[in-house]
C-alpha cells in the first residue's frame, strides 16, 4: 500500500482485508483521465510485487465503475447440482460473454467452485516417512503439460507434448510422492482425497426458490448500456447453443428494460404537460396562439438539449432522463407566466390604443 502513495494525482488510498484476499483502492481527482489513471497504478503494481510474498499476484480490477452492472442472469438447469451449473459458468460462460464489445468483465455468482481436496494423515505420513512439502510438490508437478518439439518422418512433421492435467480423483491418488525401495507411495496411501466445494462467503437465492448459479455483466467505462447489453442477449443466444441439454439462460436482472421505461415516462410527461398547458392557455385566455408559443417551448427545449448532447459527444443515462423529466414542469410554469404576462401587457397596450 505504501508503494501506491506516489502516486500523482490520488486523493487519497484506502484499504480493506478479509480472510485471503484485501481490496486496496485508489481515489485520483475528477480530473484525472481513467486509462490514464490505471496505467499508473500498473507502473506501481509491478514494482511492488518485487517485495510481496511468493504466489501473492495483485491485480488490477476491471474498467468499469460503480454503476456498470448492466446485466444479471442464471443458469437454470433442471438435475444439475449448483457446482455442476458454477463450472459451466466459470469455464465456458464467462469466456465467452467476456468476448463481447463494451463488456469489461462477467463475474461468477452462487453456486460451489469445485475443488479436489487432499486431506492429510499424519500418521500414514509418519509411517511412509513423507513430509507436506513432498505432497504439495508432487502434486504439482504431475498436474500440467509439456511441449516436446517436433518429430519429423516421411516428410511430415508431427509436434509432440505430454498432457498431464489431472482429470478425476483417481488421478490424484495415483500420483507418486516418495518411493521405498521399488514400492512407490503414492498419495492416496497418505491422504483422502475428496471433490466438495470451496469455503463460500455467502449465497445467492432467486425470490426465495432456492440457490442459483450465474454471473454478472460489468460494462467497461464510457460505452452505452442498452447497445451492450442487446450485443450480450445476441451472444447468450449463441452460447446458449453450446450448453448441456436442459441448461437454459435466465434473466434476473436486466437495465434496458429501467432504460426503455424512462424513455417512455420522458415521452408521458411531455405529452401530458403538452395537454395540460393547452387546455390552462385555452381555458383562461381563449387565445390559441398563446397556448402554441408553450407547446411549442417544451419539445423544442428538449431537442436543443439533446442536440447540444449529441454535438459534445456527452451520452444521456437514467439520471440525465430524470432531470430532463422534471425540468419539464420548470418549463412549463415558466412558459405559462410569461406567455400570460405578455398576452396582458398586449392586451393593456390594445385597449389604450
Amino acid at each position: 500500500m505504501a508503494n501506491l502513495q506516489g502516486i500523482p494525482k490520488v486523493k487519497f488510498v484506502r484499504a480493506m482485508s478479509m480472510f485471503g484476499m484485501s481490496f486496496i483502492y485508489i481515489v485520483f481527482n475528477d480530473d484525472v483521465e481513467t486509462y490514464w489513471a490505471r496505467t499508473r497504478v500498473m507502473e506501481r503494481l509491478a514494482y511492488a510485487q518485487r517485495g510481496l510474498p511468493e504466489g501473492v499476484i495483485p491485480t488490477l480490477g476491471p474498467d468499469g465503475t460503480g454503476v456498470g452492472h448492466i446485466f444479471w442472469y442464471t443458469l437454470d438447469g433442471p438435475g444439475y447440482d449448483l457446482g455442476q451449473l458454477r463450472a459451466i459458468q466459470d469455464w465456458y460462460v464467462k469466456f465467452a460473454l467476456q468476448t463481447v464489445d463494451g463488456v469489461s468483465e462477467v463475474a461468477s455468482f452462487g453456486g460451489f467452485e469445485k475443488q479436489y481436496q487432499v486431506a492429510l494423515d499424519p500418521r500414514r505420513m509418519a509411517f511412509h516417512d513423507v513430509t507436506l512439502d513432498q505432497v504439495m510438490a508432487a502434486i504439482k508437478a504431475n498436474n500440467g503439460a509439456a511441449g516436446g518439439a517436433s518429430y519429423q518422418t516421411n516428410g511430415m512433421s508431427y509436434v509432440v507434448r505430454g498432457s498431464g492435467y489431472v482429470k478425476s480423483i483417481e488421478d490424484i491418488r495415483q500420483i507418486a510422492v516418495a518411493a521405498h525401495g521399488n514400492t512407490p507411495v503414492k498419495v492416496g496411501d497418505v491422504a483422502t482425497v475428496q471433490l466438495a466445494g470451496g469455503i463460500r462467503l455467502g449465497i445467492t437465492e432467486e425470490n426465495g426458490r432456492g440457490e442459483v448459479a450465474g454471473g454478472i455483466v460489468v460494462m467497461r467505462y464510457g460505452e452505452n448500456a442498452k447497445d451492450v447489453i442487446e450485443k450480450v442477449k445476441i451472444r447468450m443466444q449463441e452460447v446458449e447453443k453450446g450448453l448441456p441439454s436442459g441448461i437454459h439462460f435466465k434473466t434476473a436482472y436486466d437495465r434496458s428494460d429501467l432504460i426503455l421505461a424512462s424513455k417512455h415516462t420522458l415521452s408521458e410527461s411531455i405529452v401530458e404537460e403538452i395537454i395540460v398547458v393547452s387546455l390552462v392557455m385555452l381555458l383562461f385566455l381563449f387565445h390559441f396562439r398563446s397556448a402554441l408559443v408553450v407547446i411549442l417551448t417544451i419539445p423544442l427545449s428538449v431537442l436543443i438539449g439533446f442536440i447540444l448532447m449529441r454535438a459534445f459527444g456527452v451520452t444521456s443515462n437514467i439520471m440525465s432522463l430524470g432531470g430532463i423529466a422534471l425540468t419539464i414542469g420548470d418549463l412549463v410554469d415558466s412558459g405559462i407566466v410569461m406567455v400570460e404576462g405578455a398576452y396582458r401587457n398586449l392586451s393593456e397596450g390594445t385597449a389604450e390604443t
